[in-house]
Parts: C-alpha cells; structure tokens; sequence
C-alpha cells in the first residue's frame, strides 16, 4: 500500500503539483499527484488552471471570480497542458482563459477576471451563529478511523487539508446519516504556505471541490459509495471577496436550493474563524445511485 502523505509534507506535495512547469508563452505543464484515483481528482484540475491563468497576469491583480467547466475526466498517469488564452488587459480588469488538455482534447475550461482592488462600498454577510469551534469538531480521518472502508480510495491519497464536518458526513455508512438542509465544514490547509495570494485562492479553489457536491446528498441524508450515490462534478464557479490565508481555518457554510434529473446544484460561503466573509461557490454535479454490491460480485 502507499504511503499516504499528511500534514505539510501532503502540502508540499500538493505545492509541488501547482507548479506547473512553463514550456512556451501561455503554455504550461501540470505536474501529477500521487495517487490511486482512477481519474484526476476535480479540484486539482481547476487550481492548476487558476495557477496558470494567475501566471500571465500582473502582480497586482487578484482573482475575483472564475467559472468552470468537467468535460472528460482526466488521466492521472498522465500530465495535463494548460493552455491561457490573453482575453484582455485592461486598466482595471485582466480576463483570461485556461483550457486543460490531456491527449490534444479538453477536460477542463475555466473563465477567471482579475482585479486590481479599489475603493467602494463595503457590507458582508456574518459568519452563522453557534457553530463550533474547529479545535472541538474531530476531523474527517477521526471520525472515520474506526470505519477507514467507508473512505475507499481516499484512504490511500494524500490528505493536505483538514475537513471537520460539523455533523455527519457523506462517507457515514447507509442509514446513518439524518437529512439537513445546511452543510457546515471546517477546513484548513494542513501545513504553511507561502505569501502568495494567489496560492491562497488556488487552495480554496481545491478545498472546495472536497465537499460542495456532498451538500446535495445531505439534504437527503444519503452516502457516497455502495448503497448510496456516485458523483461526478460537472461546473463550478467561485467568487473571492476578501484576501485570506488558506493555512487558517475557514468555514464552509453550503446548501442545496434544489436536485433533479439526476443533476444536484449546491452552493457555499467561506468565512474566516473570526467571522470574514472571503469567498463563495456554486456547483452542479451529477449524482447516480450506486447498487449496494459491486456488478459482477455474487
């Protein structure tokens, strides 16, 4: 069995997969990740994207939204070229475009706007009340420790962020998970990163493909793996409003206004421990049922 990386040494690692190696103007290579998963995990995908865009922008200019979309999944035996495409620089603004390719096809595309931060109005919405304080909410791996059969293949990957779900999760065992309308996690990079802003928005970006689709099954009180569902993301949007550090811990404060025809959508706020609130996201994924025994097993 790997290894499995913890800690700042799964932070370095994951670092190391976000610097992506520059091989011609506006073109990059994106390293790969030790891991077991069949496909490149979505998260990863989109902040390698958000690296390479963030790459051909001035300094001074901070991402405030992207918008992007799963169209293949991805090889993770393979490395992954990212493609940026200069949409425009103007005086306050840069807009670009990042295309990833395995094999010459797209798997994923992402639209991202950069900002030069100005002067204006200022109003956030407060942190939610009454919820408890990571340092007493167990992580993931805690709660799990006892059942590592219901993390499946995530029990072999490298873990460099701290999840803390404020009540169950979606990898609880079937029937064990009551229905709610609101999702609450707890997350940090499990490590130090750099002063990098940029870095900063990339990590949230992949912390925030770990979660936001299981809000669609909390409203139902239902699991990922056997007897439950199976998903897959399928586009994903953010908006970052404040500067932040990834490496402290922020809350996740999600729901799913609605589900059907086999798609769910869910949608998220994160707020700093002492109450900012720095970012938002919006995801729609597709969710199947997954038979209780594996096809071919008697």
């Amino acid at each position: 069995m790997v290894e499995v990386l913890v800690g700042q040494d799964a932070v370095d690692e994951l670092l190391h997969v976000l610097d992506l190696e520059k091989i011609d103007a506006n073109l990059f290579r994106g390293r790969r990740a030790t891991t077991e998963l069949q496909r490149v995990f979505g998260g990863q995908v989109a902040a390698q994207a958000l690296v390479a865009a963030g790459r051909t922008v001035a300094a001074d200019r901070n991402v405030h939204s992207l918008h992007g979309y799963f169209v293949r999944p991805g090889d993770p035996k393979r490395p992954i070229i990212y493609s940026v495409d200069v949409i425009r620089d103007g005086r306050s603004f840069s807009v670009r475009r990042a295309t990833a390719l395995q094999g010459g096809k797209p798997i994923f595309f992402m639209s991202a706007s950069f900002h030069i931060g100005e002067v204006g109005l200022e109003h956030g919405d407060p942190i939610p009340p009454d919820v408890p304080q990571p340092e007493d909410t167990p992580s993931l791996h805690e709660v799990l420790k006892a059942h590592p059969d219901r993390l499946g293949i995530w029990a072999r990957t490298p873990r460099p962020i701290d999840v803390r779900y404020v009540g169950q999760s979606g990898y609880a065992a079937v029937g064990q998970r009551p229905a709610a309308a609101e999702q609450r996690v707890w997350m940090k990079v499990d490590g130090k990163l750099p002063d990098d802003q940029l870095v900063h928005s990339c990590m949230l970006a992949y912390a925030s493909d770990l979660t936001l689709l299981d809000t669609v099954l909390n409203q139902h009180g239902q699991v990922w793996g056997p007897g439950g569902y199976l998903g897959t993301s399928l586009d994903h949007a953010m908006w970052f409003h404040r500067p932040f550090r990834a490496d402290e811990w922020f809350l996740f404060d999600s729901s799913s206004p609605t589900a059907s025809l086999g798609r769910g959508l869910a949608r998220g706020e994160f707020y700093t421990s002492d109450g900012r609130h720095v970012a938002s996201a919006v995801q729609e994924g597709l969710l199947r049922e997954m038979p209780s025994v594996p096809a071919g097993v008697p």
